[in-house]
């Protein structure tokens, strides 16, 4: 699969003039383009394209790193998905260095570090899990009701709540992560509420929302961000996915 993506990106490349014949400017909008139309492949390409060109080009920085994590979420080769996910990070830390003050390269990076942390053991998971909060506070720093880094934050204190007793010892005592007191349900649903409320139509945040309400036992408001995601129109490269997975979620509440 990771052949075939680097393939689609290639002939993306060879579809429109080389790196030098375009600004990276243009570069950037193309994979704009791309991006509107779920080419996710397409759109890494063009960002990439534009690095080439100006390799500390903000916003196509913190794009390609969106793009990578995007491909990698669903790829099944865990060996795939890792690649795309240490690339999405190390975009993410170029475009956190060349504009520290910016929501959009902490965000990128705090998610990058989040997926990237998924492939890794307990341990490591305990770093990661501090730098994602870390990331996604310096977002909401810069940009208080930035939608994506509202989500990391629910999900950040979803997925510490959804510890076992055990695990949550473990992290907090053995491996350091003192940081995982500050976790809770309440903050959970609260952040990720406002990540809906601020972007409304994105069936990611709504999907999580979901799942979250039913770990909080409100079922009735579960059901609804579910049943809501089953009529909601594609906008990003894997919301087709999410819809099955919020059907199989309402599926089992029945």
């Amino acid at each position: 699969m990771l052949k075939r993506l680097a393939l689609l990106a290639t002939l993306a490349i060879l579809a429109f003039p080389t790196a030098e014949a375009q600004t990276a400017t243009e570069h950037v909008a193309l994979g704009d383009r791309d991006h509107e139309a779920r080419n996710a492949a397409g759109a890494l390409a063009h960002y990439e394209a534009a690095l080439a060109v100006d390799p500390n080009l903000y916003e196509a920085l913190w794009k390609a790193s969106r793009e990578a994590v995007d491909l990698g979420e669903f790829l099944p080769d865990e060996g795939q998905r890792k690649a795309l996910y240490t690339k999405a990070e190390g975009y993410g830390k170029r475009a956190v260095s060349a504009n520290p003050d910016d929501a959009e390269g902490h965000f990128a990076l705090a998610r990058a570090l989040g997926r990237t942390a998924l492939t890794m053991g307990k341990r490591d998971r305990v770093r990661y899990a501090a730098e994602v909060r870390t990331e996604a506070l310096a977002a909401l720093a810069a940009a208080p009701e930035h939608p994506g880094a509202l989500h990391v934050m629910g999900m950040w204190n979803a997925e510490v709540m959804r510890l076992n007793s055990f695990e949550r010892f473990f992290a907090k005592n053995l491996l350091g992560g003192k940081v995982f007191n500050t976790a809770n349900w309440n903050d959970a649903v609260s952040y990720m509420e406002r990540s809906v409320a601020a972007e409304p139509d994105r069936i990611s945040h709504r999907l999580d929302l979901g799942r979250i309400y039913a770990d909080v036992g409100s079922v009735a408001k579960a059901r609804e961000q579910f049943v809501w995601i089953a009529s909601a129109p594609l906008h990003d490269y894997n919301d087709a996915h999410y819809k099955e997975e919020a059907a199989r979620a309402l599926a089992s509440m029945k």
